[in-house]
């Protein structure tokens, strides 16, 4: 009997010990913490003037291909409107000075900041950086604001809570909790990306603004989500200690300066692991050296698996890239390098990216170019990776900006300019040559009509069949 009463003694105390432990570490309420942090949290709106033609005759809508379309296309007019998005920031100078992602703020006329709900200021861009998805904003006011500060992101752990506030759908002050449930994560979005995956519900106009700890301390800047129609509690941010370097820079210098290798590289496969005798996958294999580069003039060769830069080691190759970007310009670094089975040692002076010729052969390669479809008399683009996350498109989206429709085009009046071209004759079209495929095949058959899967201006899917001959 008294053996059970002990057990029974050790389980009540264990049980409340338990109790009491969950109790310090699941916050009871976020009240005191989002009251805190509400006035620096901005909402952010802005305006962009798109180009479209109006239908010179309301109510009337001619199928494509009647014989009154050609009569009444050349009334159709190019027609101006405002086309409007929301955002999320966050102030973290009292002089106003907010940080927010860059694809909130692209290409924007204007763009305006409400604070603490109801005072609204014009803010104008100090810097943006399209590479990070980071953009910080200077309010045109001389009041003095609450403000955030940065934490130290790498201290975050998995299964840490965090809180998120910011604009989502327009809904100004809307806080979420969650826990930090992954870090380190790629997705393809940026050139740089080291997320910290969270499952507080972020949605559309979440964008740039703060993922907190509970010391209210911003450890992430909320960028993007898995779902195109809001949050299924799997959300990305930046961590704070990789935007702080870019943001430091943007407002010193209105531009980031970040260090540069001059080497292209890969993952060090088990197989490339096993036949140089590494012991196990780690580090990033040299596929290339730029000439005339930092690593060229440090004898840095093909084939070389750089194992540690600057007294850091390259677990895997996605690391590289993020370490070498955040080292200072002009700084000589330690690079630990296995070659022939063995390690060296190579001192290297870093360049900088942005004034590389190696930069500015990708930035050819990545620049979007307008090209014309003489056959529907369109101007078109690719669609790319800002245009799928500005509007809220499913990743694998694929297709054609129209940018330009001409007056005698057998589109105007059907189709929108700033549509999205995704399939025609049920073709995925992913180029112009795509595209100029399909329409030929069109024309040499004796249908002459051309069915197209497009996204309109409100993100509509549409099946518009034209005539083109």
């Amino acid at each position: 009997m008294n053996k059970i009463r002990i057990i029974i003694f050790i389980f009540l105390l264990n049980f409340g010990f338990l109790q009491n432990s969950n109790s310090e570490s699941i916050p009871g309420s976020f009240a005191d913490l989002a009251e805190k942090l509400m006035p620096s949290v901005v909402n952010i709106s802005t305006t962009q003037t798109v180009v479209t033609r109006s239908n010179p005759f309301p109510g009337f809508e001619f199928p494509p291909g009647s014989p009154f379309e050609d009569m009444f296309k050349e009334f159709g007019t190019p027609q101006e409107r405002q086309s409007a998005a929301l955002g999320s920031g966050f102030i973290i100078d009292e002089d106003g000075i907010v940080i927010t992602n860059n694809h909130v703020i692209q290409g924007a006329d204007d763009i305006i900041v409400r604070v603490d709900g109801n005072k609204e200021f014009n803010a104008k861009v100090i810097g943006a950086d399209p590479l990070s998805d980071i953009a910080v904003l200077q309010l045109d006011t001389k009041e003095k604001f609450e403000t955030v500060k940065f934490g130290d992101s790498d201290k975050a752990r998995i299964g840490d809570w965090v809180i998120a506030i910011g604009n989502p759908f327009g809904l100004g002050g809307t806080v979420t909790s969650g826990i930090i449930s992954a870090r380190n994560r790629s997705i393809g979005l940026t050139r740089y990306e080291d997320y910290i995956q969270t499952d507080a519900s972020i949605n559309q106009g979440n964008s740039g603004g703060p993922l907190f700890n509970m010391d209210g301390d911003v450890i992430g800047i909320n960028t993007a989500i898995l779902g195109r129609n809001g949050s299924i509690g799997i959300g990305f941010s930046i961590p704070s200690n990789s935007a702080k370097i870019v943001i430091d820079q943007l407002i010193e210098f209105g531009e980031t300066k970040r260090g540069w290798l001059g080497v292209r590289i890969q993952d060090v496969t088990k197989e490339i692991a096993d036949v140089e005798e590494l012991g196990k996958p780690r580090g990033a294999l040299v596929a290339s050296v730029a000439d005339n580069s930092p690593s060229d003039k440090a004898g840095v060769k093909s084939g070389d698996i750089i194992l540690e830069f600057d007294g850091e080691k390259i677990k895997e190759m996605k690391e590289l890239p993020i370490i070498v970007a955040r080292t200072k310009v002009g700084k000589k670094v330690k690079v630990k390098i296995w070659r022939n089975k063995k390690e060296i040692i190579k001192d290297i002076v870093l360049g900088r990216l942005e004034t590389s010729e190696d930069f500015k052969v990708a930035e050819k390669e990545n620049e979007i170019k307008e090209l014309q479809v003489e056959d529907l008399k369109i101007t078109v683009r690719k669609l790319t990776k800002e245009d799928i996350k500005s509007r809220n498109l499913p990743n694998q989206t694929t297709g054609l900006v129209i940018t330009k429709i001409e007056n005698n085009s057998p589109l105007l009046n059907s189709i929108e300019i700033n549509s999205i071209i995704l399939e025609a004759q049920k073709k995925k079209i992913r180029s112009v040559d795509d595209l100029n495929q399909v329409v030929k095949e069109v024309l040499n058959s004796n249908q002459k009509t051309i069915l197209l899967v497009i996204y309109n201006n409100e993100n509509q899917k549409r099946y518009i069949g034209i005539k083109l001959d």
